[in-house]
């Protein structure tokens, strides 16, 4: 069996990590799943979802390396074509990733002790974000 919901977000904008632990909980407790597997996905090419410990000093950990790694001031090809502003939104996307896997275990997400589910906004402003969330039983 393979229940699918839509969880909907609002980013602050570029580099916003928002915690959806409990909202993918919440979903997996509706479904009454007890064993099984969660797949997380975001519908975008400027966004990711991770897992990572949620704490503040990790948050801007992740959010410094991701300028380092990916910088923002140097061109992009990808602007050639549709000058936006976004071509290290994409790069930073495609290297990271749209979907997470995680087992179900006795009716809750297998995740270890410091381990939170992040949706990570990679784009240059505020966007309504789409998650489809498929539990499998």
């Amino acid at each position: 069996m393979i229940i699918t919901k839509e969880l909907k977000l609002s980013s602050e904008g570029e580099l916003n990590i928002i915690n959806i632990t409990d909202r993918i909980d919440d979903i997996i407790r509706e479904t009454s799943v007890r064993n099984g597997a969660c797949l997380i996905f975001t519908r975008s090419s400027t966004s990711t979802v991770t897992v990572m410990e949620f704490e503040p000093g990790l948050v801007s950990d992740v959010k410094a390396a991701l300028e380092r790694l990916f910088p923002k001031n140097i061109p992009y090809e990808h602007e050639k074509k549709w000058h936006d502003g976004n071509g290290h939104s994409h790069v930073r996307a495609s290297m990271m990733k749209p979907d997470l896997y995680v087992p179900i275990l006795n009716g809750s997400l297998a995740l270890g002790t410091w381990q939170q589910i992040v949706f990570i906004e990679l784009d240059i402003r505020a966007r309504e974000r789409s998650i489809i969330v498929q539990v499998i039983s």
